[in-house]
């Protein structure tokens, strides 16, 4: 009898088991999925914006015939990367700087050194620079409803006019 009862019990706490392994494994991977999901929406300038020309000001010189702007997050780092064409040509640049703000690294463009902070939850400014000196200040502002990307940019190199674009 007792070898009766001993086989019942683990043939019932084997499944036990089992069952709780299955709840604690799709616990965890839809609390990764769940987080993964909510960071994404934390940060509003992730997505592909396209320049709308008709609700840009630009000021002295050709403006840009179009431009793209792509932005993702890459482990702890947002990745930008910016497909321009100008009136003397097409143009690439990117940079990456971490999600939370701070110095980044320049992967294409005229500049050496990127940083890049949080003003508010739907503001950011980057600063450029060359040679140590500051030469570009963007301040991009999603819109509440997340379909608009402004960026105001200001410079003190003579290739930098101010302006002001819009994104969709």
């Amino acid at each position: 009898m007792a070898h009766a009862t001993t086989d019942l019990i683990e043939s019932w706490l084997i499944p036990m088991k089992m069952k709780r392994l299955l709840l604690f494994v799709t616990v965890v991977a839809l609390s990764l999925v769940t987080s993964g999901v909510l960071l994404a929406q934390a940060n509003p300038f992730v997505g592909t914006w396209k320049l709308n020309p008709a609700k840009s000001k630009f000021g002295a010189g050709a403006p840009p015939k179009e431009e793209t702007i792509t932005i993702q997050t890459v482990g702890d780092q947002d990745q930008v990367m910016v497909n321009s064409t100008a009136a003397d040509g097409s143009a690439s640049w990117g940079y990456e700087v971490p999600v939370k703000g701070g110095t980044g690294k320049i992967l294409a463009g005229p500049w050496d050194a990127v940083s890049s902070k949080w003003i508010d939850d739907h503001t950011r400014e980057t600063i450029y620079m060359k040679g140590g000196k500051e030469i570009r200040t963007n301040y991009l502002v999603v819109s509440k409803n997340g379909k608009t990307l402004t960026i105001t940019l200001k410079g003190t190199s003579p290739q930098i006019w101010p302006l002001s674009l819009e994104l969709i």
